[in-house]
């Protein structure tokens, strides 16, 4: 059924992503969000490279709340940070290869996740922002599925 069809509009419903195939190629996709849109699509020679990967918008979702929250905890601390830097990389590896982990057979996602925090912050502060970073939403609602190693700069 489509969103005529439905009698709704999809795309103004807040918290609501729609995921439609563009018809431009093979797996390119446009993803509305609000009045925000997206591509995804797989690299070359699979896809046509047309947007991140779905990966990468799971990474960048990561990086983007990871940022914010340290953001938002920080300011209202009043804390001197003057920049966050999230970068983060996935693989996939095997379970019994991973000491935190409950499963030890097939493939686990893994996530490295670098912040950086540049500003005039002494080590109590770096280390509860560290903490803190740790706590954005989509952190919490990824840990119990993938396995994220973070690092501070």
């Amino acid at each position: 059924m489509t969103t005529q069809e439905s009698g709704t509009n999809a795309a103004s419903s807040e918290g609501t992503v729609t995921v439609t195939e563009t018809g431009t190629g093979t797996y390119t996709q446009e993803i509305t969000a609000g009045n925000h849109r997206l591509v995804a699509d797989e690299p070359h020679p699979i896809g046509a490279d047309a947007g991140p990967t779905p990966y990468d918008l799971l990474l960048a979702a990561l990086g983007a709340c990871t940022s914010m929250t340290v953001r938002m905890y920080a300011d209202r601390k009043g804390w001197p940070l003057e920049r966050v830097r999230v970068t983060l990389r996935h693989s996939r590896i095997h379970a019994e290869d991973c000491a935190d982990c409950e499963t030890t057979s097939g493939w686990i996602d893994h996530i490295d996740r670098d912040v950086e925090l540049a500003g005039d912050l002494d080590d109590a502060q770096r280390q509860r922002l560290l903490h803190i970073a740790n706590r954005c939403p989509v952190h919490q609602t990824l840990t119990s599925e993938v396995q994220i190693a973070t690092s501070l700069r």
